[in-house]
């Protein structure tokens, strides 16, 4: 029969010198201080393996940083994990990996890989909306967060003052960005499933409303209110210019010189800049090649076509061109986007050719398989289409200062 193990005590430990050997002084349990001959005190908590049934020692800590007391709790628990049949240096090693990954897979640190992703096929507007969103919206009550303790209740808390606000087109967008990191993120192995695959069915649906656009018989209207109106000359070149080349706001106001062809009379915009990420060549006609002339000694010592007034180094907002639509009282009735509308709507109805339409209009076919293999952009053929949209245009534009119409322009401060 054994004897029981003398317990050791706190004199006993301050007193164990180096010997030429090391050796161990026993506290029973399996705990044991092991005294190193350089003067070391190191706590080992000394089991048998619950499958293999060799003997293990895991290190627990030197005294005195551990104290004898810390060391027997330690003790405790591992011998419970080895009544339970579980090895506890495998668990230990297993809990500093998890903790590892909490620290790292923060849902800041996540969605930054998965937005480096997102951004190369988003257009540079686009990715920052998406970022700007986050930061504003999710990361300050949820960016140190691990990634595998997001909840949908804890985001649905988040939304719900953003839906009360009735801002629900946010709350939409968020809920789809937010889908996209979790998906990312399981994808990646980082969490097993989605928590958040459901989450929109929490909130109100936003109403889906048309873009805010004119008819064609009212171009005329439209004509004459940029003439009239108390707006920047760039601005109103700004607003022709998007009219006549049919591009969508962002694409129009950011405009650079270098992606002007004047010989060719060709505007190519590169993939970058585009919301399906496919380079856009517009034919551009002599009303829009006028247009050029009357803003070139404007900007054309600068990069962008239509340079921000406050920093000319950097291009106009993209909601210039709608602002100065409100100003000019149109104010639910047209959007700057609207007008891609109408270019649209008095095509068709002029019945040109629908591919010739949407290509003008950048758009990419539903057909997966058809838009594949058609990467033909129309251009020649849409030359004719253009000149007769830019001319329906100057005839609109008869009997006022429009840019299309007589190149002079009142010049507002």
């Amino acid at each position: 029969m054994g004897t029981k193990a003398v317990r050791l005590n706190q004199k006993q430990i301050e007193h164990a010198k180096p010997k030429e050997k090391d050796y161990v002084l026993s506290d029973g349990d399996g705990l044991q201080l092991r005294v190193r001959t350089n003067g070391s005190r190191l706590w080992n908590f000394n089991y048998r393996h619950p499958q293999t049934k060799k003997r293990v020692n895991m290190g627990l800590g030197a005294f005195p940083e551990l104290t004898l007391a810390k060391a027997r709790q330690l003790t405790l628990k591992a011998r419970s994990l080895v009544t339970e049949g579980n090895d506890p240096k495998t668990f230990r090693e297993q809990q500093k990996i998890d903790e590892q990954k909490a620290s790292k897979h923060t849902l800041t640190n996540v969605t930054s890989d998965w937005f480096e992703i997102k951004k190369d096929i988003v257009t540079i507007n686009y990715a920052e909306d998406i970022w700007r969103s986050l930061e504003k919206h999710i990361f300050p009550k949820l960016a140190n967060y691990p990634i595998s303790q997001i909840t949908a209740p804890m985001v649905i808390a988040i939304l719900r003052p953003i839906e009360a606000k009735g801002s629900l087109e946010t709350v939409k967008r968020l809920t789809q960005r937010l889908n996209e990191v979790m998906i990312y993120a399981v994808n990646c192995g980082l969490i097993f499933s989605n928590p958040l695959s459901g989450i929109k069915d929490a909130f109100k649906k936003p109403k889906k409303e048309n873009m805010a656009s004119l008819k064609p018989d009212e171009l005329p209207e439209l004509m004459n209110a940029i003439a009239n109106a108390s707006i920047k000359r760039t601005t109103r070149c700004l607003l022709e210019w998007q009219l006549h080349t049919m591009t969508r706001p962002a694409e129009a106001s950011g405009a650079r010189w270098d992606e002007i062809d004047l010989d060719a009379k060709v505007w190519t915009i590169p993939p970058e800049r585009m919301k399906k990420r496919r380079e856009h060549r517009i034919p551009l006609t002599e009303q829009a090649l006028d247009l050029l002339e009357v803003i070139q000694p404007i900007s054309g010592h600068r990069e962008y076509v239509f340079p921000s007034d406050r920093d000319p180094m950097k291009p106009c907002n993209s909601q210039t061109a709608n602002m100065a639509l409100k100003r000019m009282g149109f104010a639910g009735r047209l959007v700057s986007h609207g007008l891609r509308s109408l270019a649209s709507t008095t095509l068709n109805e002029q019945g040109f050719e629908a591919d010739l339409i949407e290509a003008a209009l950048a758009h990419v076919d539903d057909n997966q398989v058809r838009s594949a293999y058609n990467h033909t952009d129309y251009l020649e053929r849409r030359i004719p289409m253009m000149s007769w949209w830019s001319g329906n245009i100057e005839e609109a534009a008869q009997g006022s200062l429009s840019v299309t119409g007589t190149k002079q322009m009142k010049i507002i401060g």
